[in-house]
This record gives structure tokens, sequence and C-alpha cells, in this order.
């Protein structure tokens, strides 16, 4: 290796002969601590059951980061290299391993991994990857002082790691913190301490989301403990309590919130806009994506718009029959495998969860499904997916995961070619490579209506997670500003400051108190 794997050798015999008095044991502990990417898994795990909706996409993507990179380095990299590991004659016994590594030198796996996981988190979260990186680094730096790696195979290992993570960005993008905020505000009544809002909290949303510190309703009471709450459990007619919670919104003159996930949400938008009545959103399901799109991320985001009566016109996407009959969409309507997949992931979600539920319905669907055939716009289009957004959806792949607007009156509409062999193979493949706009299989454009002919006998649509059976024709369109809901006009202004520190506070006295909130901070309903 010339001159640098001469300085490479020099730098590893300094530091194996620097002793830091007392650390040997902890050093030699933490590097065994990250093997076979044990380390990370854990901080992961802790990550997701921890911490919020951030945390576990920052898990998500230090997990998958990682094992890209491991797999990287194992199975393509090392095998190139062959660089023998260092002789240990300059390390002091007490730190060798008990098990010294069988593989060759470089680049370094432990580096790869930490490096990727830290990075990872870091895309996700400034704050967590601040967290992380000073062990990533101390297990990076473990691995030349135990001996079993010279500096270059760590420095080659952590940018490796830092490619990996960055890599995931271009099939999943990281979420931007906040949606534009230069919309036009609306009009929405301002509630000091939620009078006059009337909350429905579906406490059956969020399947397989971890609990926050305090349920739904204590949370709603210490931050708005004048608003009034219907609750909605797994047996309870959620029809009817939605109707009664609009009523009794319409007759006090306030607004209706709701607190569940994109179904919930869906279900009182709709009785919203057809009420004239504002919306305030509080996360409680599993994705949650209009409450992040809007954004409203947080029970306190919400909680201080509500209270400024701060508030953004957004669209509704409607389905129209030829008879009148209407499915209207906050986010996402499709025609195609994906209600299929919805139909599968539904019936097994009870037994396995939601996220093994989907991995099962995913491939089976594509194992199995047959292509749909229809007319849009008057033209004949042999389809695998007809999806359309209600907004522009980022980024451009075949992957949409955010909107920056949802007051742009355009359907994202992306379709998916079954008209060229192996089109479900091609497109996957495209997406994998980054080419997807390329691709002759995949088609995507943004339009303000679209004109559906021949759906009968395509199978079920599909919209913000529900599935039903369709019609024969169907013309999608935008109901323009149709819908008002609460949002902050500033992202983390000092009254959303205040807001969380009060909430928190609550939730500590609430904990060491050992009980729930007080029921007398304002009005409650049962179903």
């Amino acid at each position: 290796m010339g001159v640098l794997g001469e300085w490479d050798r020099l730098l590893f015999t300094r530091v194996a002969g620097t002793r830091l008095p007392g650390a040997d044991p902890a050093v030699t502990r933490l590097s065994r601590s990250a093997d076979h990417g044990r380390l990370w898994l854990g901080a992961a795990a802790g990550l997701a059951v921890l911490g919020g909706r951030t945390a576990r996409r920052a898990a998500l993507r230090g997990a998958g980061s990682l094992a890209l990179a491991s797999f990287t380095v194992n199975t393509v990299v090392k095998w190139g290299a062959r660089r023998p590991r260092p002789l240990l004659d300059h390390v002091p016994p007490v730190r060798h391993l008990r098990r010294q590594p069988h593989t060759t030198s470089f680049p370094s796996g432990h580096a790869a991994s930490a490096a990727a996981f830290a990075t990872g988190v870091a895309l996700e979260s400034t704050r967590y990857g601040a967290l992380v990186a000073p062990l990533a680094a101390s297990v990076a730096f473990s691995r030349v002082y135990v001996g079993v790696h010279y500096p270059g195979d760590v420095l080659a290992g952590a940018a490796i790691g830092v490619g990996a993570a960055a890599l995931t960005c271009r099939w999943w993008p990281p979420r931007t913190p906040a949606p534009e905020r230069e919309r036009p505000a609306a009009g929405a009544p301002a509630l000091p301490d939620g009078e006059g809002l009337v909350v429905f909290v579906n406490s059956g949303a969020g399947n397989g989301v971890p609990s926050p510190p305090l349920p739904a309703v204590d949370r709603l009471r210490g931050l708005l403990p004048r608003a009034e709450l219907v609750e909605c459990g797994p047996g309870d007619d959620f029809t009817r309590l939605l109707a009664d919670s609009v009523e009794r919104a319409a007759r006090s003159g306030g607004a209706l919130g709701v607190c569940g996930g994109d179904g919930s949400v869906n279900a009182a938008a709709r009785a919203a806009a057809q009420a004239g009545l504002a919306l305030a959103v509080f996360p409680g399901g599993t994705l949650n994506h209009f409450a992040l799109d809007v954004g409203v991320p947080e029970f306190e985001d919400t909680a201080v718009a509500v209270t400024r009566g701060e508030a953004v016109a957004v669209d509704i996407g409607v389905a129209a029959s030829a008879t009148g009959e209407e499915v209207r969409f906050l986010n996402t309507f499709s025609i195609g495998f994906y209600p299929e997949l919805v139909r599968i992931r539904e019936h097994l979600e009870k037994r396995w969860g939601k996220w093994p539920a989907a991995a099962v319905a995913t491939a089976r669907v594509l194992r199995t499904s047959t292509p749909v055939e229809l007319r849009v716009d008057g033209r004949p289009r042999r389809l695998w997916l007809l999806f359309a957004g209600n907004g522009r959806y980022l980024p451009d792949g075949f992957a949409p995961t955010y909107r920056p607007r949802l007051d742009d009156g355009l359907l994202d509409l992306r379709m998916v070619d079954a008209g060229h062999r192996l089109a479900r193979t091609r497109v996957l493949v495209s997406a994998l490579a980054g080419a997807l706009g390329r691709s002759r299989v995949y088609s995507a454009a943004t339009v303000p209506r679209v004109e559906l002919a021949g759906v009968t006998g395509t199978g079920p649509l599909a919209y913000d997670g529900e599935v039903v059976p369709a019609p024969d024709a169907l013309r999608l369109a935008k109901a323009a500003r149709a819908l008002v809901v609460y949002r902050p006009a500033l992202p983390q202004n000092e009254l959303a400051q205040q807001a969380r520190l009060a909430a928190a506070t609550a939730r500590y006295r609430a904990r060491a108190r050992g009980r729930r909130l007080p029921e007398d901070g304002g009005p409650s309903a049962r179903g």
C-alpha cells in the first residue's frame, strides 16, 4: 500500500501503545457489544419503543442503512481487498478480544455499521443523531484500540457506512421538517382552552404503534381542558358517535376535532366539510399522513392552532360516479393490486400486527395479482396500478412520501403499465436503480381531473386505506379548499413551546402521582 500503508501501520502502533487509565475493560466490552450489529439493533428497538414518530423513522432508516452497509462490506469489499489483520505484538494482552476475528481486515465492518446507523438516524433527526454519534465514534475507535483493525480500515468502513445511509435517500427520501408555510390563512374560530371544540377520539386507531406516555384523552385534557371529548371504543358505533360529535360542535358554534388514524380523519373531514366546521386533527394513528402533511405532527401543534384560531384551507379529492355517488379522499385513491393488498393486510393484521401483515400481503399480491383493463381519459389501458394522490407527492419516484402543499388543485396521477413484458420486475428494478423516470412501464403526471371508464370488473378501489366496490365509471377531481384545518401559522413559535412545556409538566405530575390526570378538566361523553 506504499506510503499510505506505512503511515497506517505507524498510526496503529501509536494507538496500540496508548494507555487510557481504567478504560481497557470498558472499551473491550463496547467493541464486543457491536458484534453482528447487536448494539445498533438494540438502539433501534429502543428508539422505536420509547420515542415518537420521528424516532421510529430514525430507527427504521438506521437499521436499513446498517443492513446495506454490512452487506456491502461482508459480501463485496472484504473479499476483494484481502488485507491481513494487524499483529498484536504492540497491543497489551488485557485489551485482546477473547475471540479474534477470522475475516480479512479491510474495511472494518464494525465501523461501517456504526457510521451507517448513526448517519441514518441523523438524516431523520439531528437530535437523535447527536446522541448516537459519540457511541458510533467510540465503537470505531475501539476496533483499533483492541488491535483488530488498522486506522485505514476504520476510515474506509466509516465512509462505506455514510455512503450506505445516503443511498437510502434515493429510495426513501427523509421527510422535510415542515410543509410549506406560505399558504393563505383560512378563517377558523379561536377557542381558548378548547372551549367549543368537540373532539371525536377513536381509541382503536394506531394498531402496532407504541402507546404514548399518557392516553390520548388525558393528553387532550391537559392541553385543552375545556374541550368536549367523545370517546369511541372498539365495540362502539363509530358512525353514530361521529355524527353526534358533529351535531354538538355545530350546536356550540365551535369546531370539530378528531384523534385517530387516517381512516378516522377521513371520515371526520368529510363530515366537517359538509357541516361547514373547521377541523382540528390530533394524530393518533399508525402513519398519520394527513396530519404530517398539513403541519400538525404533535398534539401540541394542533392545540396551539386551536387556541389562536390559526388554520389553512386544503383540497379534498373526489371520485364521483355517473350516478352521483361520491368517494372523498384526503390522501390517496387507487385501482389495481393495492386494494387487494389492503384487503389481505386487514385480514392478517389482527393475528400478526400491521407491518408483518403488510409484508406478507405485498409478497402475495405481487405473485398472484393480474392486470386491470380500463379507459383513462378515453384511452384503453392495461395496468397493474393506477394511483391518484390528493396533491402532488414527493419524491417523484415510485414511493411517494409526503406533500409540501395540500391546496394546489392537482391530482398526482401515477400508473404502472402492464402492456410490456415483465412490467412488475422492470418497474421494481428501475425504482431500485433510481431510474424510474426513464422507465417505459411507469408514468406520472399532475392533472386537475381524470376520467375513468370500464372500471367495473377491475376489482375494488381503495381510498385512504378503505376498500369499496368500484362503479363502472368515475371522474376524479378536486374540491378546491373545501376543508379548513387548524395549523399553527409558524413552526416552533413561542406559544407552541409553552404548550409543550405545560403538557410535559402535566404528564410528569400525573406519573409522579401514579394516577391519571384529573377528570374534571372538561366534559366528556362515551358511547
